[in-house]
This record gives C-alpha cells, structure tokens and sequence, in this order.
C-alpha cells in the first residue's frame, strides 16, 4: 500500500540516497556523467536540499508498505501556480502507479491552496514526458536553462490545469 509523509531537515540523508538510486540511471543516456555529477551536486547536496526547504519547497516521501520508494518537492512560485520541481521514484517502483498516486496526492494538497496550475519542467529526452501527457500535462514552452558551468538543462515547460 502506498502512503505519503511529508519531509523534513531529518530527512535530508534519506532524499539523497533515494536521488542517488534513481538520477544517475535516468540520465544516464540523455547528459553527461559530468554533467549529471554537477548537477547532482548543485541540486542534492546537503546544504543545497536545506536551502530549498528553507525557500518553502516542500519535500514529501513516498512509501510503498514502509520502504521508502520515492520523493517529490513542489512549491508556490506565483499566486496560484505551483511548481513541482522534482519526481523521482525507483526504477522497481515505476509503472505501478506510484508517479499517479503522488501526482494527484500533490494537486488534492495544492488546490487546498487555492492552485489554479502545476508546472514542471522535464528534459526534452526524457520520456518522463510522456508519463506527463498522460496526466494532463502539456507542453507550454521549450526553454534551455543556464544551470553553469557551461551546462544546460534542455527542458520543457509543462502544465496542468487545476
């Protein structure tokens, strides 16, 4: 059975192994290992998943029975649009539901808020995106973000209506 709890500063060693299980083999074949070793740590580090709960991301965790199979953050970015800035749940746990199953937990939990949106962002090559689709999601724009180092995320915009 799936559940959801929210995360707190405790959990800061928890997200980083989950991210360490699922980043590297997600991207593996879309970016570079270099790029995928900055990225990792510019996102994930300790004091970097601090900043962003800090910032007001909310950070939850995604069981299945009491073993932690995924995370997911999200936050306000502008009146009424939520962001959802990360998904990531094990390979073992995926097409089973669980993206679903903590997608609709996250739009149920930001329509308390008032959200009219959510957004995120997915790499062009990733086929994530078609996950999105099937949810709802569609593309509203096509953007290469700056992230350093002479690095970019090659992304979609996408977006829900609530």
């Amino acid at each position: 059975m799936l559940s959801i709890r929210k995360a707190g500063n405790a959990d800061i060693p928890l997200i980083r192994e989950l991210t360490f299980k699922v980043w590297p083999q997600t991207y593996a074949a879309i970016i570079s290992k270099e790029q995928i070793d900055f990225m990792l740590e510019m996102m994930y580090s300790e004091t970097s998943l601090q900043q962003q709960m800090n910032d007001g991301c909310q950070f939850i965790i995604v069981y299945n029975e009491n073993e932690p199979v995924g995370f997911a953050s999200y936050q306000e970015t502008r009146p009424s649009i939520f962001k959802l800035h990360k998904i990531y749940v094990l390979l073992s746990q995926q097409r089973k539901g669980t993206g679903r199953f903590v997608i609709d937990y996250i739009i149920t939990n930001i329509e308390q808020w008032g959200a009219t949106a959510l957004q995120l962002q997915v790499n062009r090559h990733n086929k994530a995106k078609d996950f999105y689709e099937k949810l709802g999601f569609i593309i509203i724009e096509e953007a290469d973000f700056d992230i350093g180092n002479g690095y970019f995320m090659n992304d979609y915009v996408m977006e829900k209506k609530l």
